[in-house]
């Protein structure tokens, strides 16, 4: 079992920067895909990023790329999602995921953390 810890939401205006958290326990999160998803009122969760266990690679949705850099600190097991030029549509409480080795879907989440985005 692994337990996800995200860390680092709050109010920020319009063109600033946040960078969340995601603080692991219970096993190592080398061995999984790790993720970020986020869910704004009213709407269905959505995928931000991702990034590989062993090589790194990463993905972003197309609504972030460019401003969003998903990372990971396997010694600390924990991963990052550092948030720049924040655009009011980008307010949503965000999730850390983690998919097993092997798992077709992400099978362990956070609880989330608030990003509000002030214009």
């Amino acid at each position: 079992q692994v337990q996800l810890v995200e860390s680092g939401g709050g109010l920020v205006q319009a063109g600033g920067s946040l960078r969340l958290s995601c603080a692991a326990s219970g096993r190592t999160l080398s061995t999984y895909v790790m993720g970020w998803f986020r869910q704004p009122p009213g709407k269905e969760r959505e995928f931000v990023a991702r990034i590989n266990e062993n090589e790194g690679i990463t993905y972003y949705a197309d609504s972030v790329k460019g401003r969003f850099t998903i990372s990971r600190d396997n010694a600390k097991n924990t991963v990052y999602l550092q948030m720049n030029s924040l655009r009011p549509e980008d307010a949503a409480v965000y999730y850390c995921a983690a998919r097993s080795r092997g798992a077709p879907l992400f099978n362990y989440w956070g609880q989330g953390t608030q990003v509000t985005v002030s214009s």
